[in-house]
Protein backbone atom coordinates (compact mmCIF):
# COMPACT_ATOMS: atom_id res chain seq x y z
CA UNK A 1 0.00 0.00 0.00
CA UNK A 2 1.69 3.25 -1.02
CA UNK A 3 1.84 6.33 1.48
CA UNK A 4 -1.26 8.20 -1.07
CA UNK A 5 -3.22 5.05 -0.57
CA UNK A 6 -2.74 4.72 3.02
CA UNK A 7 -3.55 8.77 3.65
CA UNK A 8 -7.05 7.72 2.03
CA UNK A 9 -8.20 4.93 4.38
CA UNK A 10 -10.21 5.02 7.52
CA UNK A 11 -9.04 2.64 10.20
CA UNK A 12 -11.91 -0.43 10.90
CA UNK A 13 -12.69 -1.84 14.15
CA UNK A 14 -9.92 -3.86 15.16
CA UNK A 15 -7.52 -0.70 14.84
CA UNK A 16 -9.73 1.10 17.58
CA UNK A 17 -9.51 -2.09 19.45
CA UNK A 18 -5.86 -1.84 19.45
CA UNK A 19 -5.50 1.68 20.23
CA UNK A 20 -7.72 0.69 23.14
CA UNK A 21 -5.19 -2.02 24.22
CA UNK A 22 -2.13 0.85 23.26
CA UNK A 23 -3.88 2.75 25.71
CA UNK A 24 -3.54 0.28 28.59
CA UNK A 25 0.55 0.13 28.85
CA UNK A 26 0.36 3.88 28.37
CA UNK A 27 -1.80 4.30 31.32
CA UNK A 28 0.31 2.05 33.79
CA UNK A 29 3.32 4.12 32.28
CA UNK A 30 2.34 7.15 33.34
CA UNK A 31 0.21 6.16 36.88
CA UNK A 32 3.96 4.50 37.96
CA UNK A 33 4.79 8.33 38.02
CA UNK A 34 3.26 9.19 41.36
CA UNK A 35 1.62 5.59 42.35
CA UNK A 36 4.50 5.96 45.28
CA UNK A 37 3.44 9.33 46.45
CA UNK A 38 1.70 8.20 49.32
CA UNK A 39 2.93 5.34 49.97
CA UNK A 40 6.68 7.49 50.56
CA UNK A 41 5.46 7.38 54.86
CA UNK A 42 5.13 3.42 54.43
CA UNK A 43 8.45 3.04 52.46
CA UNK A 44 10.10 5.01 55.67
CA UNK A 45 8.71 3.19 58.29
CA UNK A 46 9.56 -0.12 57.02
CA UNK A 47 13.04 0.31 54.41
CA UNK A 48 14.23 3.42 56.35
CA UNK A 49 15.77 5.10 53.39
CA UNK A 50 17.99 8.48 53.87
CA UNK A 51 16.79 11.56 52.10
CA UNK A 52 18.77 11.12 49.31
CA UNK A 53 17.31 7.10 49.18
CA UNK A 54 13.85 8.56 49.12
CA UNK A 55 14.38 11.02 46.15
CA UNK A 56 16.32 7.86 44.26
CA UNK A 57 13.48 5.65 45.03
CA UNK A 58 10.68 8.35 43.48
CA UNK A 59 13.13 9.43 40.79
CA UNK A 60 14.88 6.39 39.24
CA UNK A 61 11.93 5.17 37.34
CA UNK A 62 11.63 8.47 35.32
CA UNK A 63 15.29 9.21 35.20
CA UNK A 64 15.70 6.09 33.22
CA UNK A 65 12.70 5.92 31.34
CA UNK A 66 13.52 9.65 29.94
CA UNK A 67 16.79 8.74 29.27
CA UNK A 68 16.18 5.64 27.23
CA UNK A 69 13.13 6.83 25.48
CA UNK A 70 14.85 8.40 22.11
CA UNK A 71 16.94 5.30 21.89
CA UNK A 72 14.55 2.58 22.54
CA UNK A 73 12.13 4.46 20.00
CA UNK A 74 15.08 4.53 17.52
CA UNK A 75 15.44 0.62 18.21
CA UNK A 76 11.87 -0.13 17.30
CA UNK A 77 12.19 1.28 14.08
CA UNK A 78 14.92 -0.82 13.54
CA UNK A 79 13.50 -4.61 14.96
CA UNK A 80 9.65 -4.19 14.84
CA UNK A 81 7.34 -1.79 17.20
CA UNK A 82 5.49 -4.53 17.90
CA UNK A 83 7.99 -6.43 19.11
CA UNK A 84 9.72 -3.96 21.09
CA UNK A 85 5.95 -3.62 22.93
CA UNK A 86 5.41 -7.18 24.01
CA UNK A 87 9.39 -7.54 25.33
CA UNK A 88 8.92 -4.41 27.39
CA UNK A 89 5.28 -4.94 28.93
CA UNK A 90 7.03 -8.71 29.76
CA UNK A 91 9.84 -7.20 31.32
CA UNK A 92 7.74 -4.81 32.81
CA UNK A 93 5.83 -6.59 34.40
CA UNK A 94 8.75 -9.21 35.96
CA UNK A 95 10.19 -5.83 37.20
CA UNK A 96 6.81 -4.52 39.24
CA UNK A 97 7.11 -8.18 40.84
CA UNK A 98 10.54 -7.34 42.03
CA UNK A 99 9.19 -4.20 43.42
CA UNK A 100 6.15 -5.07 45.30
CA UNK A 101 8.56 -7.24 47.37
CA UNK A 102 11.87 -4.90 47.63
CA UNK A 103 13.00 -5.49 50.96
CA UNK A 104 15.71 -2.84 51.11
CA UNK A 105 16.00 0.59 49.84
CA UNK A 106 18.61 -0.09 47.31
CA UNK A 107 16.53 -3.30 45.86
CA UNK A 108 13.97 -1.20 46.01
CA UNK A 109 15.74 2.04 43.84
CA UNK A 110 17.14 -0.96 41.78
CA UNK A 111 13.59 -2.43 40.92
CA UNK A 112 12.43 1.04 40.25
CA UNK A 113 15.85 1.15 37.56
CA UNK A 114 14.47 -1.76 35.94
CA UNK A 115 10.99 -0.56 35.60
CA UNK A 116 11.91 2.50 33.83
CA UNK A 117 14.27 0.74 31.32
CA UNK A 118 10.75 -1.43 30.60
CA UNK A 119 8.87 1.30 30.41
CA UNK A 120 11.34 3.07 27.99
CA UNK A 121 11.44 0.05 25.42
CA UNK A 122 7.21 -0.03 25.06
CA UNK A 123 6.75 3.69 25.64
CA UNK A 124 7.72 4.78 22.33
CA UNK A 125 5.83 2.01 20.18
CA UNK A 126 2.57 3.08 21.86
CA UNK A 127 2.60 6.53 20.12
CA UNK A 128 4.11 4.95 16.85
CA UNK A 129 1.76 2.10 16.26
CA UNK A 130 -0.68 4.74 16.70
CA UNK A 131 0.67 6.77 13.80
CA UNK A 132 1.14 3.35 11.68
CA UNK A 133 -3.21 2.74 12.71
CA UNK A 134 -4.82 5.14 11.56
CA UNK A 135 -3.79 7.01 8.61
CA UNK A 136 -6.55 9.38 7.95
CA UNK A 137 -5.41 12.83 9.64
CA UNK A 138 -9.05 13.07 11.58
CA UNK A 139 -9.00 9.90 13.03
CA UNK A 140 -5.10 10.20 14.10
CA UNK A 141 -5.72 13.56 16.02
CA UNK A 142 -9.02 12.06 17.53
CA UNK A 143 -6.50 8.56 18.46
CA UNK A 144 -3.34 11.00 19.38
CA UNK A 145 -5.85 12.84 21.98
CA UNK A 146 -7.15 9.88 23.32
CA UNK A 147 -3.39 8.56 24.09
CA UNK A 148 -2.50 11.99 25.00
CA UNK A 149 -5.77 11.61 27.97
CA UNK A 150 -4.49 8.98 29.38
CA UNK A 151 -1.42 10.00 29.74
CA UNK A 152 -2.49 13.24 31.68
CA UNK A 153 -5.05 10.87 33.56
CA UNK A 154 -2.71 8.03 34.69
CA UNK A 155 -0.61 11.11 36.17
CA UNK A 156 -3.48 12.09 37.80
CA UNK A 157 -4.74 8.56 38.78
CA UNK A 158 -1.44 7.02 40.22
CA UNK A 159 -1.17 8.62 43.63
CA UNK A 160 -5.49 8.17 43.95
CA UNK A 161 -5.14 4.51 43.21
CA UNK A 162 -1.35 4.02 45.64
CA UNK A 163 -3.68 5.87 48.26
CA UNK A 164 -7.00 3.59 47.98
CA UNK A 165 -4.35 0.43 47.75
CA UNK A 166 -2.21 1.52 50.92
CA UNK A 167 -5.47 1.79 52.99
CA UNK A 168 -5.82 -2.55 52.35
CA UNK A 169 -2.99 -3.47 51.40
CA UNK A 170 0.90 -3.18 51.93
CA UNK A 171 2.96 -0.78 50.25
CA UNK A 172 4.45 -3.05 47.51
CA UNK A 173 0.92 -3.47 46.31
CA UNK A 174 0.83 -0.29 44.35
CA UNK A 175 3.60 -2.09 41.96
CA UNK A 176 1.08 -5.26 41.51
CA UNK A 177 -1.46 -3.48 39.65
CA UNK A 178 0.64 -3.46 36.50
CA UNK A 179 1.02 -6.87 36.49
CA UNK A 180 -2.36 -8.09 34.63
CA UNK A 181 -2.66 -5.28 32.21
CA UNK A 182 0.70 -6.08 30.94
CA UNK A 183 -0.16 -10.11 30.57
CA UNK A 184 -3.14 -7.95 28.78
CA UNK A 185 -1.04 -6.74 26.42
CA UNK A 186 1.06 -9.43 25.72
CA UNK A 187 -1.89 -11.89 24.97
CA UNK A 188 -3.33 -9.52 22.76
CA UNK A 189 -1.11 -7.44 21.05
CA UNK A 190 0.20 -10.07 18.20
CA UNK A 191 -3.82 -10.30 17.53
CA UNK A 192 -5.09 -6.50 17.53
CA UNK A 193 -1.68 -4.68 16.74
CA UNK A 194 -0.03 -4.35 13.09
CA UNK A 195 3.92 -5.02 13.18
CA UNK A 196 6.12 -2.17 11.67
CA UNK A 197 9.41 -1.70 10.92
CA UNK A 198 10.66 1.53 9.04
CA UNK A 199 11.64 0.95 5.86
CA UNK A 200 15.34 2.54 5.37
CA UNK A 201 15.96 3.10 9.28
CA UNK A 202 19.46 3.01 8.56
CA UNK A 203 21.69 1.48 11.71
CA UNK A 204 21.10 1.90 15.21
CA UNK A 205 23.27 4.70 16.41
CA UNK A 206 24.79 2.94 19.78
CA UNK A 207 27.40 5.40 20.36
CA UNK A 208 24.00 8.23 20.56
CA UNK A 209 21.95 5.74 22.82
CA UNK A 210 25.01 5.60 24.92
CA UNK A 211 25.99 8.95 24.81
CA UNK A 212 22.14 10.24 26.24
CA UNK A 213 21.75 7.92 29.07
CA UNK A 214 25.40 9.08 30.24
CA UNK A 215 23.97 12.84 29.45
CA UNK A 216 20.77 12.29 31.47
CA UNK A 217 21.70 10.65 34.86
CA UNK A 218 24.68 12.26 35.83
CA UNK A 219 23.08 15.82 35.16
CA UNK A 220 20.29 14.59 37.41
CA UNK A 221 22.43 12.94 39.96
CA UNK A 222 24.84 16.72 40.30
CA UNK A 223 21.42 18.34 40.43
CA UNK A 224 20.12 16.22 43.28
CA UNK A 225 22.76 16.00 45.68
CA UNK A 226 24.35 19.62 45.58
CA UNK A 227 20.26 20.86 45.99
CA UNK A 228 19.98 18.26 49.10
CA UNK A 229 23.58 18.41 50.61
CA UNK A 230 25.09 21.60 49.65
CA UNK A 231 28.47 22.38 47.68
CA UNK A 232 30.76 19.48 47.32
CA UNK A 233 33.43 18.58 44.78
CA UNK A 234 31.90 15.15 44.16
CA UNK A 235 28.86 15.68 42.68
CA UNK A 236 29.77 19.28 41.07
CA UNK A 237 31.97 17.27 39.15
CA UNK A 238 29.69 14.61 37.99
CA UNK A 239 28.03 17.41 36.53
CA UNK A 240 30.04 18.93 34.58
CA UNK A 241 31.25 15.42 33.07
CA UNK A 242 27.30 15.15 32.23
CA UNK A 243 27.34 18.21 30.69
CA UNK A 244 30.76 16.97 28.69
CA UNK A 245 28.76 14.24 27.44
CA UNK A 246 25.50 16.69 26.91
CA UNK A 247 28.16 18.40 24.11
CA UNK A 248 29.79 15.21 22.67
CA UNK A 249 25.98 14.16 22.03
CA UNK A 250 25.25 17.57 20.29
CA UNK A 251 28.51 17.06 17.86
CA UNK A 252 27.32 13.09 17.35
CA UNK A 253 23.86 14.19 16.42
CA UNK A 254 24.83 16.61 13.83
CA UNK A 255 27.12 14.22 12.62
CA UNK A 256 26.22 10.91 12.46
CA UNK A 257 24.57 9.22 9.35
CA UNK A 258 21.44 7.96 11.07
CA UNK A 259 21.08 10.18 14.51
CA UNK A 260 18.96 8.96 17.05
CA UNK A 261 17.06 13.17 17.29
CA UNK A 262 16.94 14.62 13.67
CA UNK A 263 17.75 17.83 15.71
CA UNK A 264 16.94 20.21 12.84
CA UNK A 265 13.70 19.74 13.84
CA UNK A 266 14.58 22.00 16.31
CA UNK A 267 15.25 24.79 13.60
CA UNK A 268 11.06 25.15 13.73
CA UNK A 269 10.08 27.29 16.35
CA UNK A 270 6.96 26.06 16.89
CA UNK A 271 8.13 22.36 17.61
CA UNK A 272 10.66 23.74 20.01
CA UNK A 273 8.34 26.29 21.45
CA UNK A 274 5.71 22.74 22.18
CA UNK A 275 8.21 21.38 23.30
CA UNK A 276 9.71 23.86 26.00
CA UNK A 277 5.87 24.15 26.96
CA UNK A 278 5.43 20.52 27.89
CA UNK A 279 8.36 20.19 29.87
CA UNK A 280 8.16 23.01 31.98
CA UNK A 281 4.00 22.33 32.05
CA UNK A 282 5.40 18.73 33.97
CA UNK A 283 7.73 20.05 35.63
CA UNK A 284 5.35 22.24 37.91
CA UNK A 285 2.86 19.78 38.16
CA UNK A 286 4.64 16.55 39.27
CA UNK A 287 7.00 18.80 40.99
CA UNK A 288 4.51 19.44 43.51
CA UNK A 289 2.20 16.57 43.73
CA UNK A 290 5.00 14.77 45.85
CA UNK A 291 4.40 17.87 48.49
CA UNK A 292 0.64 18.07 48.44
CA UNK A 293 0.61 14.02 49.37
CA UNK A 294 3.03 14.66 51.98
CA UNK A 295 1.16 17.41 53.40
CA UNK A 296 -1.96 15.55 53.43
CA UNK A 297 -0.28 12.64 55.16
CA UNK A 298 2.01 13.49 57.27
CA UNK A 299 1.04 17.05 58.12
CA UNK A 300 -2.79 16.94 58.30
CA UNK A 301 -2.29 12.77 59.42
CA UNK A 302 -4.83 11.58 56.91
CA UNK A 303 -5.30 8.21 56.06
CA UNK A 304 -3.68 7.07 52.60
CA UNK A 305 -7.10 6.66 51.46
CA UNK A 306 -8.10 9.92 52.64
CA UNK A 307 -5.82 11.58 51.33
CA UNK A 308 -5.90 10.48 47.49
CA UNK A 309 -9.64 10.82 47.74
CA UNK A 310 -9.18 14.80 48.99
CA UNK A 311 -6.35 14.97 46.31
CA UNK A 312 -8.86 14.07 43.59
CA UNK A 313 -10.60 17.70 43.92
CA UNK A 314 -7.59 19.54 42.16
CA UNK A 315 -8.44 17.26 39.34
CA UNK A 316 -11.99 19.07 38.63
CA UNK A 317 -10.01 21.75 38.02
CA UNK A 318 -7.83 20.43 35.88
CA UNK A 319 -10.86 18.92 33.24
CA UNK A 320 -12.64 22.09 33.46
CA UNK A 321 -9.44 23.63 32.42
CA UNK A 322 -8.81 21.28 29.63
CA UNK A 323 -12.21 22.01 28.29
CA UNK A 324 -11.64 25.74 28.57
CA UNK A 325 -8.46 25.69 26.02
CA UNK A 326 -9.44 23.05 23.54
CA UNK A 327 -12.29 25.21 23.29
CA UNK A 328 -10.72 28.30 22.66
CA UNK A 329 -7.38 26.67 20.98
CA UNK A 330 -9.05 27.68 17.84
CA UNK A 331 -9.98 31.43 18.81
CA UNK A 332 -7.34 32.53 20.58
CA UNK A 333 -3.77 32.35 19.98
CA UNK A 334 -2.00 30.26 21.23
CA UNK A 335 0.41 32.31 22.92
CA UNK A 336 -2.25 33.82 24.79
CA UNK A 337 -3.35 30.46 26.09
CA UNK A 338 0.01 29.36 26.88
CA UNK A 339 1.28 32.39 29.06
CA UNK A 340 -2.67 32.86 30.56
CA UNK A 341 -1.80 29.05 31.44
CA UNK A 342 1.66 29.57 33.10
CA UNK A 343 0.40 32.55 34.63
CA UNK A 344 -2.39 30.66 36.74
CA UNK A 345 0.10 27.90 37.61
CA UNK A 346 2.21 30.90 39.29
CA UNK A 347 -0.41 32.02 41.08
CA UNK A 348 -0.92 28.66 42.21
CA UNK A 349 2.61 28.53 43.41
CA UNK A 350 2.03 31.91 45.19
CA UNK A 351 -0.80 30.61 47.38
CA UNK A 352 1.48 27.82 48.17
CA UNK A 353 4.09 30.11 49.67
CA UNK A 354 1.51 30.57 52.55
CA UNK A 355 0.02 27.14 53.24
CA UNK A 356 1.18 26.45 57.18
CA UNK A 357 0.72 23.46 58.85
CA UNK A 358 -2.25 25.00 60.51
CA UNK A 359 -4.33 26.19 57.21
CA UNK A 360 -7.30 25.13 56.21
CA UNK A 361 -7.41 22.44 54.09
CA UNK A 362 -9.25 24.27 51.03
CA UNK A 363 -5.86 26.66 50.83
CA UNK A 364 -3.71 24.08 49.46
CA UNK A 365 -6.01 22.27 47.43
CA UNK A 366 -7.32 24.95 45.91
CA UNK A 367 -3.93 25.94 45.39
CA UNK A 368 -3.02 22.46 43.51
CA UNK A 369 -5.71 22.46 41.72
CA UNK A 370 -4.79 25.98 39.88
CA UNK A 371 -0.99 24.95 39.65
CA UNK A 372 -2.46 21.49 37.74
CA UNK A 373 -4.92 23.18 35.83
CA UNK A 374 -2.48 25.71 34.15
CA UNK A 375 0.34 23.36 33.55
CA UNK A 376 -2.38 20.22 31.98
CA UNK A 377 -4.41 23.07 29.92
CA UNK A 378 -0.79 24.20 28.29
CA UNK A 379 -0.19 20.61 28.04
CA UNK A 380 -3.65 20.22 26.44
CA UNK A 381 -2.91 21.94 23.11
CA UNK A 382 0.36 21.42 22.35
CA UNK A 383 0.49 17.62 21.90
CA UNK A 384 -0.75 17.80 18.33
CA UNK A 385 1.55 21.10 17.99
CA UNK A 386 4.76 19.04 18.23
CA UNK A 387 3.46 16.34 15.26
CA UNK A 388 1.94 19.11 13.33
CA UNK A 389 5.07 21.17 13.66
CA UNK A 390 7.59 18.53 12.02
CA UNK A 391 7.11 17.44 8.56
CA UNK A 392 5.36 14.45 7.84
CA UNK A 393 8.44 12.05 7.29
CA UNK A 394 9.85 13.01 10.85
CA UNK A 395 7.30 12.58 12.89
CA UNK A 396 8.01 10.09 14.64
CA UNK A 397 11.18 11.47 15.66
CA UNK A 398 9.80 14.35 16.87
CA UNK A 399 6.79 12.10 18.94
CA UNK A 400 10.03 10.40 20.80
CA UNK A 401 11.70 13.96 21.44
CA UNK A 402 7.88 15.64 23.00
CA UNK A 403 7.14 11.88 25.36
CA UNK A 404 10.84 12.65 26.60
CA UNK A 405 10.88 15.97 27.05
CA UNK A 406 7.52 15.43 28.98
CA UNK A 407 9.53 12.71 31.54
CA UNK A 408 12.39 14.16 31.62
CA UNK A 409 10.38 17.63 33.15
CA UNK A 410 8.32 15.00 35.66
CA UNK A 411 11.32 14.29 36.80
CA UNK A 412 13.40 17.55 37.35
CA UNK A 413 10.26 18.42 38.45
CA UNK A 414 10.24 16.01 41.42
CA UNK A 415 13.93 16.23 42.05
CA UNK A 416 14.60 20.00 41.78
CA UNK A 417 11.57 21.16 43.72
CA UNK A 418 11.69 18.11 45.56
CA UNK A 419 15.76 18.35 46.68
CA UNK A 420 14.93 21.94 47.67
CA UNK A 421 12.33 21.25 50.07
CA UNK A 422 14.43 18.65 51.32
CA UNK A 423 17.56 21.05 51.76
CA UNK A 424 15.42 23.47 54.10
CA UNK A 425 14.09 20.69 55.81
CA UNK A 426 17.42 19.00 56.97
CA UNK A 427 18.58 23.04 57.64
CA UNK A 428 16.20 23.56 59.88
CA UNK A 429 15.80 20.21 61.81
CA UNK A 430 19.71 20.25 62.26
CA UNK A 431 19.69 21.66 66.01
CA UNK A 432 16.40 19.74 66.80
CA UNK A 433 17.64 16.63 69.52
CA UNK A 434 16.37 14.10 67.43
CA UNK A 435 17.84 11.03 65.74
CA UNK A 436 19.16 11.02 62.01
CA UNK A 437 16.15 10.05 60.52
CA UNK A 438 13.55 12.54 61.98
CA UNK A 439 16.21 14.76 60.54
CA UNK A 440 16.36 13.62 57.17
CA UNK A 441 12.87 13.40 56.01
CA UNK A 442 9.48 14.39 57.41
CA UNK A 443 8.40 10.69 57.32
CA UNK A 444 11.44 9.48 59.65
CA UNK A 445 9.97 12.66 61.88
CA UNK A 446 7.02 10.71 62.34
CA UNK A 447 7.82 7.10 62.55
CA UNK A 448 10.39 8.40 65.51
CA UNK A 449 7.81 10.72 67.50
CA UNK A 450 5.20 7.28 67.07
CA UNK A 451 8.02 5.61 69.71
CA UNK A 452 7.96 8.95 72.01
CA UNK A 453 6.06 9.70 75.08
CA UNK A 454 3.38 12.45 74.34
CA UNK A 455 5.22 15.57 74.98
CA UNK A 456 8.63 14.74 73.49
CA UNK A 457 6.56 13.17 70.42
CA UNK A 458 4.74 16.84 70.01
CA UNK A 459 7.58 18.77 69.90
CA UNK A 460 9.43 16.60 67.76
CA UNK A 461 5.90 16.48 65.41
CA UNK A 462 5.88 20.73 65.33
CA UNK A 463 9.09 21.25 64.82
CA UNK A 464 9.78 18.79 61.74
CA UNK A 465 6.14 19.80 60.29
CA UNK A 466 7.28 23.75 60.52
CA UNK A 467 10.73 22.53 58.80
CA UNK A 468 8.40 20.61 56.07
CA UNK A 469 6.30 24.15 55.82
CA UNK A 470 9.32 26.25 54.94
CA UNK A 471 11.00 23.52 52.66
CA UNK A 472 7.80 23.39 50.95
CA UNK A 473 7.40 27.32 51.04
CA UNK A 474 11.24 27.67 49.03
CA UNK A 475 10.19 25.26 46.61
CA UNK A 476 6.74 27.25 45.42
CA UNK A 477 9.37 30.17 45.57
CA UNK A 478 11.10 28.00 42.80
CA UNK A 479 7.68 27.37 41.29
CA UNK A 480 6.34 30.93 40.50
CA UNK A 481 10.07 31.94 39.13
CA UNK A 482 10.06 28.67 37.08
CA UNK A 483 6.52 29.62 36.19
CA UNK A 484 7.17 33.72 35.07
CA UNK A 485 10.32 32.38 33.17
CA UNK A 486 8.08 29.93 31.11
CA UNK A 487 5.42 32.33 30.56
CA UNK A 488 7.95 34.96 28.65
CA UNK A 489 9.23 31.76 26.96
CA UNK A 490 5.80 30.78 25.55
CA UNK A 491 5.29 34.46 24.63
CA UNK A 492 8.32 34.78 22.71
CA UNK A 493 8.02 30.96 21.16
CA UNK A 494 4.64 31.09 20.15
CA UNK A 495 3.70 34.56 19.22
CA UNK A 496 3.98 34.23 15.68
CA UNK A 497 0.94 31.42 15.68
CA UNK A 498 -2.50 32.74 14.70
CA UNK A 499 -5.36 31.25 16.32
CA UNK A 500 -6.49 28.98 13.69
CA UNK A 501 -3.38 26.70 14.55
CA UNK A 502 0.18 25.87 14.13
CA UNK A 503 1.91 27.72 11.27
CA UNK A 504 2.91 24.59 8.31
CA UNK A 505 6.30 23.90 9.06
CA UNK A 506 7.48 23.62 5.70
CA UNK A 507 6.84 26.95 5.16
CA UNK A 508 8.60 27.87 8.66
CA UNK A 509 11.48 25.55 7.60
CA UNK A 510 11.69 28.22 4.05
CA UNK A 511 11.15 31.15 6.08
CA UNK A 512 14.35 30.20 7.97
CA UNK A 513 16.19 29.17 5.37
CA UNK A 514 15.52 32.47 3.39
Amino acid sequence: MTTDDRTTHHAGRRAWLGLALLLLPTLVLAMDMGVLFFAVPFIATDLHPSGTQQLWIMDMYTFLLAGLLIPMGALGDRIGRRKLLIAGTAAFAAASLVAAWANGANQLIAARALLGVAGAVFGPSTLALIRNMFPDPKQRQGAIGAWSGVMMAGATLGPVLGGVLLNHFWWGSVFLIAVPAMLLVMALAPFLLPEYRAPQAGRFDLLGAALSIATVLPVVYGIKDLAVDGWSLQPALVLAAGIAVGAALVHRLRTAENPLIDITLFRIRTYTGAITVNTIAMFAMMGFTLFTSQYLQLVKGYSPLAASLWALLPSVGVGAAVGGFGALAGKVRPAVLLVAGFLASAGGFVAMAFVDPGSSLALPLVAAGVIAAGSVGTVSITGEMVLAAAPAERAGAAGATSETAQELGSSLGIAVLGAAGAAIYRSRMDGATAPDAARDTLGGAVTTAAHLPGEAADRLLTTARDAFADGMHVAAVVGVLVMLGAALAAHLLMRHLPAAGPADAEQEEKALAA
